[in-house]
C-alpha cells in the first residue's frame, strides 16, 4: 500500500475510531457514576453531563466526579503491627452503658456515643483526656512551638496550608533544631495546599533536614488525576507521642498579630485520645511514603491526663466515608436543649438542613455562627442562598463582623463538644480528610460556650427580611452559585 493511499484510508476511519472510543469512555464513565454514586441527584447530573458534553463530561467525570480512595488494607495492616488499640495504657474504652455514670450530663447523649462506635469501630471513646482551647495567633502558634522545641523523640505534623512565609519561617527553624537533637521528624503537606506560597515551603524543609511529604501529588502522576479532587484537609501536630494539637489552623502568617489577625482555635490535647491523632498521621504517612511508623517513640503508653471522655474522628473518601456527617446527623437527633455552631463555612446538605429544622421544631435552640465576609466569595454566596431554608424553623443565624473566623466548633446541651478540621460544607463532608475529636465534659463544653459567646458580642443577628429583601439580581447570582454546592 503506497503512502498516499495509507493517509487516505486513516482519513476515512478516524472519524469512526474517534466516535467508537467517545461511545466506550461514555459507557464507561456513565457505568462508573451509576454503580458508585449513593446521590440518585448526582448519578443523572454526572450521566447527563457525560453524554450532552462527549469526552469533556468524562474528562470533568475524572478530575471531579470520582471521590473514593480504597487503602483499608493498609490502614488494617498498620493498626494490627503497631496495635495501640486497645491502649497501651490499660485504661479502658468507655462504653454507652458506662458514660451515663460517668458524666451525668450526658447521660441523653448516650446514644450518640454508640452511634459513633458503630460508624468508627476502631477508635473507642476513650476516658482520661484534656483539651486546652488556643487561639490563633497569640495562643496556637506559640504553645506548638514549644512543644517542638521540648521533643526528645519524635515529631509528626500533617497541615493542609503550610505557608513559606513568617509563621512557616518559625516552624521550619523550630523542626530543624528537633533534626539537630536527633528527634525524629516527619511532615506531611496537602500537595494542592503545598502551592498556597510560591515558592512551596518543601524545600526550604528539606535543607533544614526534615523529611516532608506530599500528600496525593497529581501534577506529575496522570494515574492519581482521578483523585485530584480528594484533599487533605486534617491539622494534626503530635509531639513524642504524647502531646498532640489538632483544630482548625493552618501555618500561614494570616495568624500571626498585625499579619491579617484572623481569628481561629486549636486544642492542646493530652492523654490516651493523642494515640488516635498518630494513628491517623501514621495511616495517611504510610499511603503517602510506605514507611510505617512503629515503636515508643511514635506510640508510647499514655496515661490519663484529665476529665474528658473524647474520641477522633477521622472523614474521608476512603473507609472512614461520611463519619462526621453520620456524627453531626447523631448529634442533632440526640439535643434536648441547645446546639451551638461555629463554622466559616456553611453549606448544610438536605439531609443536615432537615435534621436543624427538626431540631428546632423540637423546641431545640439552634444557633449558627458565620463570618459575615468569607474569604471565597463564591462559597458565600452558595450559603446564603440557603439560609432560609435553615432559618425559617426558628434557627438563628449571626454573622460576625471581620476579622474573618476561621473557627470550627458544635456545642450541644453543655455536654458534648465537636472540634477540628471539618467545615459544614460538601468539600469537608465529602471528598476531603478531615479529622475531628469528640468530647464529652460539660467543663470543656462550658469553655467553648464562652468562646461562642465571645464571637456573639461581635454579630448580628441576621433576618429572614433581610435575605428577602435582596435584590432580584442578587437573590440569582446566589442561586446560581447554590448550584455549584456539591464542589464548594
Amino acid at each position: 500500500m503506497t503512502q498516499e493511499a495509507l493517509e487516505s484510508l486513516l482519513l476515512a476511519i478516524w472519524p469512526h475510531v474517534a466516535a467508537v472510543f467517545t461511545v466506550l469512555a461514555n459507557v464507561l464513565a456513565s457505568g462508573h457514576a451509576v454503580l458508585r454514586k449513593r446521590d440518585v441527584r448526582a448519578a443523572v447530573a454526572w450521566v447527563g453531563l457525560v453524554w450532552l458534553v462527549p469526552l469533556v463530561g468524562v474528562v470533568l467525570y475524572l478530575v471531579l466526579g470520582i471521590n473514593r480512595i480504597r487503602r483499608r488494607s493498609r490502614a488494617l495492616a498498620l493498626r494490627q503491627e503497631h496495635a495501640q488499640f486497645p491502649p497501651q495504657s490499660g485504661v479502658p474504652a468507655c462504653t454507652p452503658e458506662t458514660l451515663t455514670t460517668a458524666v451525668p450530663p450526658a447521660a441523653h447523649l448516650a446514644p450518640l456515643a454508640r452511634l459513633v462506635d458503630e460508624v468508627i469501630h476502631h477508635r473507642p471513646l476513650l476516658p482520661g483526656n484534656r483539651l486546652v482551647p488556643l487561639e490563633a495567633g497569640v495562643g496556637a502558634y506559640p504553645a506548638m512551638l514549644e512543644a517542638i522545641d521540648a521533643a526528645r523523640t519524635s515529631i509528626s505534623l500533617c497541615s493542609y496550608i503550610f505557608d513559606n512565609d513568617e509563621a512557616g519561617g518559625r516552624f521550619v527553624d523550630a523542626l530543624g533544631r528537633a533534626v539537630k537533637r536527633g528527634v525524629q521528624v516527619r511532615v506531611l503537606i496537602d500537595a494542592l495546599g503545598a502551592r498556597y506560597h510560591w515558592p512551596p515551603v518543601t524545600g526550604r524543609l528539606r535543607r533544614a533536614g526534615v523529611r516532608v511529604a506530599r500528600f496525593l501529588p497529581t501534577l506529575f502522576f496522570p494515574a492519581r488525576l482521578p483523585f485530584m479532587n480528594l484533599r487533605n484537609h486534617r491539622k494534626l501536630l503530635v509531639v513524642d507521642g504524647r502531646v498532640g494539637f489538632t483544630g482548625g489552623m493552618n501555618i500561614r502568617e494570616h495568624f500571626l498579630p498585625g499579619h491579617g489577625d484572623a481569628k481561629d482555635l486549636h486544642f492542646r490535647v493530652e492523654g490516651p485520645v493523642v494515640g488516635q491523632l498518630q494513628e491517623t498521621f501514621a495511616e495517611d504517612w504510610v499511603f503517602t511514603t510506605k514507611e510505617r511508623l512503629k515503636g515508643e517513640a511514635w506510640f508510647p503508653p499514655l496515661e490519663p491526663a484529665g476529665p474528658v471522655f473524647a474520641r477522633g474522628i477521622p472523614d474521608g473518601p476512603d473507609e472512614d466515608f461520611e463519619t462526621v456527617r453520620w456524627t453531626l446527623l447523631g448529634a442533632l437527633a440526640c439535643a434536648r436543649s441547645t446546639v451551638r455552631i461555629v463554622t466559616p463555612y456553611f453549606i448544610p446538605d438536605p439531609a443536615l438542613i432537615m435534621a436543624l429544622n427538626v431540631a428546632a421544631l423540637r423546641g431545640v435552640r439552634v444557633d449558627v455562627v458565620l463570618p459575615e465576609k468569607l474569604n471565597l466569595p463564591v462559597v458565600q454566596w452558595a450559603s446564603t442562598a440557603q439560609l432560609w431554608q435553615v432559618m425559617r424553623p426558628n434557627c438563628r443565624v449571626f454573622l460576625t463582623a471581620p476579622p474573618f473566623d476561621h473557627t470550627k466548633l458544635m456545642v450541644v446541651d453543655g455536654a458534648w463538644s465537636l472540634v477540628g478540621s471539618a467545615n459544614w460544607d460538601p468539600r469537608s463532608l465529602r471528598l476531603n480528610f478531615e479529622f475531628n475529636v469528640e468530647c464529652y465534659d460539660p467543663e470543656l463544653a462550658t469553655r467553648l460556650d464562652a468562646v461562642i459567646d465571645e464571637r456573639l458580642t461581635r454579630a448580628r443577628l441576621l433576618t429572614l427580611e433581610e435575605l428577602k429583601g435582596r435584590s432580584l439580581p442578587i437573590r440569582l447570582r446566589d442561586g446560581v452559585a447554590r448550584l455549584l454546592s456539591p464542589y464548594l
